[in-house]
């Protein structure tokens, strides 16, 4: 009995591990595709002659 529990607690285990690390790269796809349009969608600047960042660091 406790081998089958074992079993069935690794499967859950690799199953759970698996889920999210395929929801981390859903994540990471859609953080790189915001990142690439902020390069192309950018604000202008106060003086209006050059283009500002996007972002604030």
């Amino acid at each position: 009995m406790l081998p089958i529990i074992l079993v069935l607690l690794v499967a859950l285990i690799l199953f759970g591990a698996g889920f999210a690390l395929k929801a981390l790269w859903w994540i990471a796809v859609i953080v790189l595709v915001v990142w690439l349009l902020g390069f192309v969608i950018r604000p202008a600047a106060r003086g209006g002659a050059k283009r500002g960042r996007w972002y604030r660091w």
